[in-house]
C-alpha cells in the first residue's frame, strides 16, 4: 500500500486550490479523482462569475472567504495570465419598490468589506447601460468573469511543479482509520494510505463521508439550466435580477469573448444519488427564460434564446429555507470535509485553500 502524507479527494476547482497550497507549503499531496478529468462537475457548469461579496451574511464563511478570495483570484490570474475581466455588474431593481431591497444588498456588502458598491438611480442605470428596464441599480464594480477551465489548469501545474500527483478515473469507495491516519479504498483493487485526509469532492462529498464511515450532512441537490443568445447582447456588464429562493435569479452573463448567456434557474431534485443525476437542457423552458430575461431586458428578440448547459449545486438547505453558510468539518482526526460548497466557491477557492491549510 502506498503511503502519502496528504490525500485530496476532489479534482475541482477547490480540490486543486487545496492542493496547490498544501504542496507550496512543503506538504506531500495527492490528488485522488473518480473522473476522468479534472473539473469536470460543479467548477466547469456554473457562471464562471468573480463575485464581490454581496450575498452572504456578515462574518459567514461565505462572506469572508468570497472577500479574501476574490482579491487573491485576481492578483493569481493576472500573474499567471489567466484569461479574466473585471467587467463590473448591475443588480437591477424592475420596480420602485424593490429599490429598498438593493439598499439592503448594499449594506450586506459593506457589512463583509466590499467598499466599491455604489447605489444607481434609474437615469444612472440607463446611463451605463441603456438597454435595461430599471428603476435603479446597485453597481458591483469589482465583479468578473474568469476562465474556469484555465484557472483549474494553472493550480494543477502549480500543484505538479511543486510535487503533488493526480491520480484520475480513481473513486475513493472506501476508508477507515489506520494507526494514526487513513487507509482509502480506491476502486476495487487499490489502497493508498494518507496521514490527513480532504474531502473536497463536491457533488459526492456526503457519500465520500459515508464511505469513509463518518457523519454527513444531508445535501438537496439544485439543477440551473443556461441559455446561450444568437447573436450579440447591447450590454458590457453582467446583469442581475434581485435574489430569489435558491439562487441569484436568472441573469446575464458573458464570456471572455463577450458572448451572452441566462441562467441558471432554480430546479429542485428529488434524486439524492448524485450519479444519477442529468443535466440535459430543455427547450420547452426557452418561453420562461424568455418571461424572466424581459423582466430587465424587455427587447428580447424572440426566440434568440438557444438551450446551452446545465449545473447541478450541492445545497445545505431546501426550498424556502435560508441558504446555508460553507460548511468545513474537522472533527474526525486526520479528516478535512467539506460540505455544501457552491456559488461562491469558485469566487473562493484560494482563499478555502488557505483556511483549510491553517486547520491542518
Amino acid at each position: 500500500m502506498d503511503q502519502v502524507d496528504i490525500a485530496v479527494i476532489g479534482a475541482g476547482v477547490v480540490g486543486l486550490a487545496i492542493a496547490r497550497e498544501l504542496a507550496l507549503r512543503g506538504r506531500e499531496v495527492v490528488i485522488i479523482e473518480a473522473a476522468g478529468a479534472i473539473g469536470t462537475g460543479i467548477s466547469s457548469r456554473n457562471s464562471e462569475v468573480i463575485h464581490a461579496g454581496l450575498y452572504y451574511p456578515a462574518g459567514s464563511l461565505k462572506a469572508r472567504l468570497c472577500v479574501r478570495g476574490k482579491a487573491l483570484l485576481y492578483d493569481y490570474c493576472a500573474a499567471r495570465g489567466i484569461a479574466h475581466r473585471r467587467c463590473g455588474k448591475l443588480v437591477v431593481a424592475t420596480r420602485p419598490e424593490d429599490v429598498v431591497r438593493l439598499q439592503a444588498l448594499a449594506a450586506s456588502g459593506a457589512a463583509n468589506g466590499v467598499e466599491d458598491l455604489r447605489l444607481l438611480a434609474r437615469a444612472e442605470t440607463l446611463a451605463l447601460e441603456p438597454a435595461l428596464q430599471a428603476a435603479g441599480a446597485l453597481l458591483s464594480p469589482s465583479s468578473g468573469i474568469v476562465d474556469s477551465h484555465g484557472l483549474m489548469t494553472a493550480l494543477l501545474g502549480d500543484a505538479e511543479q511543486a510535487g503533488a500527483m493526480l491520480a484520475l478515473a480513481s473513486p475513493v469507495t472506501g476508508g477507515r482509520r489506520d494507526g494514526d491516519g487513513w487507509r482509502l479504498q480506491v476502486g476495487s483493487d487499490f489502497a493508498i494510505g494518507a496521514r490527513v485526509v480532504i474531502n473536497a469532492a463536491g457533488l459526492f462529498a456526503a457519500q465520500v463521508a459515508a464511505s469513509l464511515g463518518t457523519p454527513a450532512p444531508a445535501l438537496r441537490f439544485a439543477r440551473g439550466h443556461y441559455f446561450s443568445l444568437a447573436g450579440r447582447a447591447p450590454f458590457s456588464r453582467l446583469i442581475y435580477p434581485l435574489p430569489v429562493d435558491g439562487g441569484l435569479g436568472v441573469h446575464l452573463t458573458l464570456d471572455l469573448g463577450g458572448q451572452a448567456r441566462f441562467g441558471p434557474d432554480v430546479q429542485w431534485l428529488p434524486d439524492t444519488d448524485p450519479a444519477t443525476l442529468a443535466y440535459a437542457v430543455d427547450p420547452a423552458l426557452a418561453p420562461a427564460f424568455e418571461a424572466e430575461v424581459r423582466g430587465y431586458w424587455p427587447d428580447l428578440p424572440a426566440g434568440a434564446l438557444q438551450p446551452a448547459y446545465s449545473g447541478i449545486r450541492p445545497k445545505l438547505g431546501g426550498p424556502g429555507e435560508a441558504a446555508p453558510d460553507f460548511r468545513i468539518d474537522t472533527g474526525t482526526p486526520g479528516l478535512v470535509q467539506l460540505f455544501g460548497i457552491e456559488s461562491p466557491g469558485l469566487t473562493a477557492a484560494l482563499a478555502l485553500a488557505e483556511d483549510v491549510a491553517a486547520r491542518l
